[in-house]
């Protein structure tokens, strides 16, 4: 039942997913070859033309929607932050995909514009659609509809939490029956739970999955019992419920885990980083220099001027070059525009920057306070040794200091390091709490996504970096 209910649900996405493309489609070739707002028109193709590539386009679309997950149930992805990335991601694959496709076979008379705006459009009422479709499913399972029925087998910390998550997200549509724990228990109310009960010994399992109409059975018993455990697993099965087991030793991990397979044996990884997968690290690669190579286009007349005032106001080089350790601990030189009088390079590695510092040149207050000191760093994010937005990078001299104080201070080197970061739009940058800046770099390794990405270029642009001087 369970699915075939899934099942319906993914065709009528397939369907909702299909028009959306098609009217993507539909409203670039008007903007496009019925207004003037992106060039003159001259002579163009027929809707048609663009029509019969939809016989390609289409069916990788669905193909490419389904490998991205963006048909998993909605139950247990429940970030609509995630799923627009994907579409992003997805998207920005097929506009590349599509552009090769022309040039191999040679259609010059396909508009880039247009194909370029199909990318954009299907993208916004991607998103749009999901978020919709996402509306519609919350509000019903909020009004006690489309509801999955949960039995919880074990009462400790993990089976406490496990509940409380679902009771605080009643948007998922599941509703827990009841657990199931020592005989001696039965009747008595899990703590914080909302009133919910121990309805049921562990033993009972079976007679209770016969009784009653369980959509999914969550194990979470402690490691002591796991004996039991392929027992429970079967009685699950041979009733055909989906078991499904929290490992108790879960809480023991420090961050999310994920799971890879070498041959049949699985490999549990404490920290789940998404810039592991190489597929993401492509788009986080593309958009760098993407990013990097317009930004640069765009402040050249501003590096242009401030290397001139730098040259005429003090003695010294223009960029004043820093090591800081990188991705996996490597050792890079930073690019910045020089701010301060030449000085000893062993007395500056250990000194942090003061607002009122008498070691700044006279156009080194201004660059720094408007963080144009760190546009030469778009370089270094085309060399490869940095990205856009990532943990920002230290010198060796406080790497080595701060990983013997600050717990898990390392964690942050498992990415490339960034011009901008979630810790830095927070405003910890500079001489501010370290604790605090390693908890937000830690959430940006495990969080990690396009549109997270966007949002922190974007918050940088608008409100600018907090606390530099």
């Amino acid at each position: 039942m369970i699915k075939q209910n899934q099942r319906f649900f993914n065709i009528v996405l397939i369907l909702i997913d299909s028009f959306v493309i098609f009217f993507a489609l539909y409203v670039s070739w008007l903007l496009r070859f019925h207004t003037t707002l992106f060039g003159p028109l001259g002579k163009f193709l027929g809707l048609n033309n663009y029509l019969i590539l939809m016989i390609f386009i289409l069916p990788l679309y669905i193909l490419l929607y389904y490998f991205f997950g963006l048909y998993k149930p909605f139950r247990n992805h429940s970030s609509i932050i995630s799923e627009a990335s994907r579409i992003i991601q997805v998207n920005l694959l097929l506009f590349l995909i599509l552009i090769a496709l022309l040039f191999v076979i040679d259609r010059p008379d396909y508009s880039r514009i247009m194909i370029f705006l199909f990318a954009s459009f299907t993208t916004i009422f991607g998103i749009l659609e999901r978020f919709t479709f996402r509306s519609i499913l919350k509000y019903l399972r909020s009004q006690d509809k489309n509801l999955k029925y949960v039995l919880i087998v074990g009462t400790g910390d993990l089976s406490r939490k496990f509940a409380k998550t679902i009771l605080n997200k009643s948007f998922l549509g599941y509703s827990i029956v009841g657990f199931l724990g020592k005989s001696t228990d039965v009747g008595r109310e899990i703590k914080g739970c909302n009133g919910l009960k121990i309805i049921g010994a562990i033993d009972d399992l079976e007679e209770f999955i016969i009784k009653h109409s369980f959509d999914r059975v969550i194990i979470s018993i402690p490691l002591k019992y796991y004996s039991k455990l392929n027992e429970l697993v079967d009685i699950c099965e041979n009733n055909g419920v989906k078991a499904e087991i929290i490992p108790d030793y879960y809480k023991y991990f420090p961050a999310k885990p994920s799971i890879d397979m070498i041959d049949d044996l699985p490999i549990i990884n404490i920290r789940y980083v998404p810039l592991d997968n190489p597929f993401n690290g492509f788009i986080k690669k593309v958009s760098d220099i993407f990013v990097s190579l317009i930004a640069i286009i765009i402040t050249s007349p501003i590096m242009l001027i401030v290397a001139i005032l730098i040259k005429l106001t003090s003695k010294g080089p223009i960029i004043f070059k820093q090591k800081r350790i990188g991705k996996h601990n490597k050792p890079f030189s930073m690019y910045k525009f020089r701010s301060m009088k030449v000085q000893d390079f062993n007395a500056s590695d250990s000194l942090w920057t003061t607002s009122d510092d008498v070691r700044k040149t006279k156009i080194g207050t201004f660059i720094r306070k408007t963080s144009i000191d760190e546009l030469p760093q778009f370089f270094n994010v085309l060399k490869g040794d940095m990205s856009v937005v990532g943990p920002r990078p230290e010198r060796p001299f406080y790497v080595n200091k701060f990983k013997k104080d600050i717990p898990k201070y390392m964690v942050k080197h498992q990415v490339r390091p960034g011009i901008t970061g979630l810790a830095q739009i927070n405003g910890f940058r500079g001489n501010t709490s370290i604790k605090k800046r390693i908890e937000f770099d830690i959430e940006y390794v495990e969080r990690w996504s396009l549109g997270l990405d966007i949002v922190i270029m974007a918050k940088t642009i608008v409100n600018g970096n907090k606390n530099a001087y």
